[in-house]
This record gives C-alpha cells, sequence and structure tokens, in this order.
C-alpha cells in the first residue's frame, strides 16, 4: 500500500530505551470514517481514495518513510507516581514538517498492544475516537493549542469495555509532539542523566531553540502552560485527567479523555467519572498545572551544574506561575465582557458577574455571549442583581472603543456540548454520521451567528444532562 506522505523523522535517532519499535496490529475490517483535508493540505499529505487512508490510518498497511513507534515515559495519575507508563494503545507513525516549517508528529490511536498496555487491549471503541476528534477540532477553531484530528477509521471488529462489545475505531492525532512532563519525569526517576540530557537537548532543538539552559526551558514551557489552562478557564473547558504524563512541554491540549464543556457555571464543576474527588476539577486546573510545572522542574535541576541554586531558583519560577495564570484569565475573561486592555481594577467586575452566575446556575457559555444582545439578564433568577452589576458594566464600556466586537471575538456561540456529543456517539454506534458531521462543520466557526445551529446552542433538558464523563480505555 503506497501512500505519499513526505516524512522526516527525528524522535527514533534518539537512544533505543526512548520506545519500542513496532507495527500496528492490523485490524478486520477498516473503513474510513472521515478524513481531515484541510489538515492534510497543510501536512503536505494528498487526498488519495478511501480504501487507501483506511488501510494507512487503520494501521493495516505502514506507509513509505514511516517509523511507528511506542513512546515511553511515567507520570503522576492524580497524584501517584507511576514510574513507567508510555503508548499503551498508541504509536507515532512518523513526523512531517507542515507549511509552517512546524515538525509534527502523526500519532495513530488505538492501533494494538505494545510493551506499555500494563494488561490493556490496545484499542479503542468509536464513543471516544468521535468525542476527540470533535473536541480537539472544536479547540482548534477556537484558538486553542491542541493536538488535531488528521483521520478516524472504523475497525469491523469490536472492542469489549465495561458495557459490552463495542465498535472499534482509530484516531490519527496530529501534535507538535508528544513529549511529555511525564517523558522527562521517566529518565529523571531512573537516574538516567544522559537520557534526560538527550531529552533535553531534544526538546530544545524542537520546541526552544531560543533556550540556552533548562532554567529557560522551565520559564518557556510555564508561559505556554499558564496561557493554556487561561485559555481553558476562558471557554468553560473542563479537561478531567491533568496528569502530568498528559501535560505536553508543547502547551498544547492532548489526551481528551472524559473532557467536558460546561453547562451550567459553577467553579467546582466535575464531570470525568475517575475523578472522585475533584482534583481537576474546573477552577483546580490553575492549580494542579502549577503541580504539574513543579514536577517538571525537579526533572531538570539534575542537568544544573549547582543544583541546589537551582532549587532556589526553580522554586521561584513556580511560586510565581498562579500570578501568570491569574494575569492571563484577567485578560482574557476581561474581553469576554467587552474590555479590550483590561486592568487590575476589573477584576471585581469580572467575578462579581461569575459570582452572579454560581448562584443563578447560568449557562456559561449562553450567559457571556447574551451580553452581546441582552438575553444574559434572562439567565437570572433575581434580574435585578444582574441590573446592579450591568449598570456599572455599561459605566465602564463607555471607556471603550468597540465592546461589542471584543465580545464577539471572545465568545462562542456555540460549543461542543456534552449532550450533543453523547447524542452524537449514540447515533454513530447506530450506523449514523451525519450527527458527527453536521458538529464538526458548525463548530468549525464558533464565533459565527448561525441560525442553523439553534439547538446546538441550546443547554440540555433535564433529562439530558451529561452527570459524567469517560475516559474510553
Amino acid at each position: 500500500m503506497n501512500m505519499n506522505i513526505p516524512f522526516t523523522n527525528s524522535y527514533g535517532a534518539l537512544p533505543a530505551r526512548f520506545f519500542t519499535r513496532q507495527t500496528a496490529v492490523p485490524v478486520r475490517a477498516p473503513r474510513l470514517i472521515r478524513f481531515n483535508e484541510d489538515l492534510a493540505a497543510d501536512l503536505g499529505i494528498p487526498h488519495t481514495d478511501e480504501a487507501t487512508l483506511a488501510q494507512v490510518f487503520a494501521g493495516n498497511a505502514v506507509p513509505e518513510g514511516a517509523d511507528p513507534l511506542a513512546q515511553v515515559y511515567a507520570g503522576h495519575q492524580f497524584g501517584g507516581f507511576s514510574p513507567q507508563l508510555g503508548d499503551g494503545r498508541a504509536l507515532l507513525l512518523g513526523e512531517v514538517v507542515d507549511r509552517t516549517g512546524t515538525r509534527r508528529d502523526l500519532q495513530l490511536k488505538g492501533s494494538g498492544p505494545t510493551p506499555y498496555s500494563r494488561m490493556g487491549d490496545g484499542r479503542a471503541w468509536l464513543g471516544p475516537v468521535l468525542r476527540e476528534y470533535v473536541v480537539s477540532e472544536a479547540m482548534h477553531a477556537l484558538s486553542i493549542p491542541t493536538t488535531r484530528a488528521l483521520a478516524a477509521v472504523a475497525t469491523g471488529e469490536p472492542v469489549y469495555r465495561e458495557a459490552g462489545g463495542m465498535p472499534g475505531a482509530v484516531l490519527t492525532r496530529v501534535a507538535s509532539s508528544h513529549i511529555r512532563v511525564g517523558t522527562f519525569q521517566y529518565f529523571a526517576a531512573r537516574r538516567d542523566l544522559e537520557g534526560l540530557r538527550a531529552l533535553y537537548d531534544y526538546t530544545v532543538a524542537r520546541h526552544d531553540p531560543q533556550a540556552e539552559s533548562p532554567a529557560d526551558l522551565l520559564d518557556t514551557v510555564i508561559r505556554r502552560q499558564a496561557r493554556l489552562v487561561a485559555q481553558w478557564l476562558s471557554v468553560g473547558f473542563i479537561h478531567g485527567v491533568m496528569n502530568t504524563d498528559n501535560t505536553a512541554i508543547s502547551g498544547e491540549t492532548i489526551d481528551y479523555g472524559p473532557c467536558a464543556f460546561m453547562d451550567t457555571y459553577h467553579p467546582q464543576t466535575v464531570y470525568s467519572s475517575i475523578d472522585a474527588h475533584g482534583r481537576y476539577g474546573y477552577d483546580n486546573q490553575a492549580r494542579v498545572i502549577v503541580w504539574n510545572m513543579a514536577q517538571f522542574a525537579t526533572t531538570l535541576v539534575p542537568l544544573m551544574p549547582d543544583q541546589d541554586a537551582a532549587v532556589e531558583d526553580f522554586t521561584a519560577k513556580v511560586h510565581a506561575m498562579p500570578d501568570l495564570i491569574e494575569t492571563e484569565r484577567q485578560r482574557l475573561f476581561g474581553r469576554k465582557i467587552g474590555i479590550a486592555e483590561p486592568t487590575a481594577d476589573d477584576a471585581a467586575l469580572v467575578d462579581d458577574l461569575l459570582n452572579l452566575m454560581a448562584e443563578a446556575r447560568a449557562d456559561f457559555t449562553n450567559t457571556f455571549r447574551g451580553l452581546i444582545d441582552g438575553s444574559a439578564r434572562k439567565a437570572f433568577a433575581d434580574p435585578d442583581a444582574f441590573d446592579v452589576w450591568a449598570d456599572e458594566w455599561r459605566a465602564r464600556l463607555k471607556l471603550e472603543d468597540d465592546p461589542e466586537a471584543v465580545m464577539r471575538a471572545a465568545n462562542p456561540a456555540v460549543i461542543p456540548r456534552n449532550h450533543r456529543i453523547e447524542q452524537m456517539i449514540e447515533a454513530a454506534v447506530a450506523g449514523d454520521y451525519a450527527p458527527f458531521e453536521r458538529l464538526i462543520e458548525i463548530l468549525s466557526q464558533p464565533f459565527a451567528d448561525n441560525p442553523e445551529a439553534s439547538d446546538l446552542k441550546r443547554p440540555p433538558q433535564p433529562a439530558e444532562v451529561v452527570q459524567a464523563t469517560f475516559c474510553g480505555t
């Protein structure tokens, strides 16, 4: 099977202990569900016939130049350290350089067991594959750094989970890299200084060539993560499983498992079925990412010539991170209420609105979008309280040039709501992919006032509320 993918691989040149080379386990009857032609064009991958695409992106055929391998890493999972994890159901197919000159990974998810599967089957069922496709592409349309979906392929084989046999699928994920905090933890935990140095050198060359020391790398990664989490908060996104092995050095959102966008606003919102204590709830994400960066900083200390001084310096950098997140959060939320360049004095105005929303159990997305046309008032059982806030808000907006334009650019009209995702999955399992295709089309323009998307803007009815989201492994 020949397919012209312009691979130019580099990760496989690292020492052999960084990965295990292997090919995917073939599937019975691969069938293409969707191929992201726009993304493929950016990557220099030409469209070909669906049968070839299905074979390649199911893992049945290895295209020329590919270098399939499973990466090893460690990680803190819900605070507990696992010294060896790794790609248990994924393979790095290879790397390409896109139109902008950025090196991108192509990874198959659900391609079969690897040495890191930990008794798992290495497969994915259709639901999580379609969820990641839809949500990751929606995040891209929201201009939030993210991995992306290149292809989804049905395998023609069942995958057995708690609910019984489910249709299997493989996702092809594109990322700036799959280097994680957990990748650094793997070598640091083994006191493998040579491996740690090789990983550091590779990461700097790939992501931060301006970095002159581990301290510089830490600075840039902290800044990327601070901005990313603030962006999540600004759209009501909850990752759900912010383990250190799910924290990418590139600053991209990665590993869409039990993720969700909030409907009703509350700062302690949790959806993930495996997050029993709310460690990765909405409001905790800003604290957890600081903790994750502390773990990353710890892995870099052995690379420093004066480790005692490095501990002091790195600790100060991590302790400064909450202020970075809060500054970015205030900037983004200020724009959500129409203030182009908010100051610290505007923070109270934002927080007062959020407090009112929490008390009223207002819809997060629709309330902010409703500030544009005045419909936000309807979200409050006590509109008088909103009116008091709105009087102060309107007075502040008199100082702005074009607050409506600022709000339209900051507040999506439509998000991938949980109940619509679940309905889409149910339809796909029954063989109907029209809801999947429609979500992708509508969510590609999240800031547009699309009259055809009115049903997708509606919060769930009581019977439609999704109480918990699941990882799908």
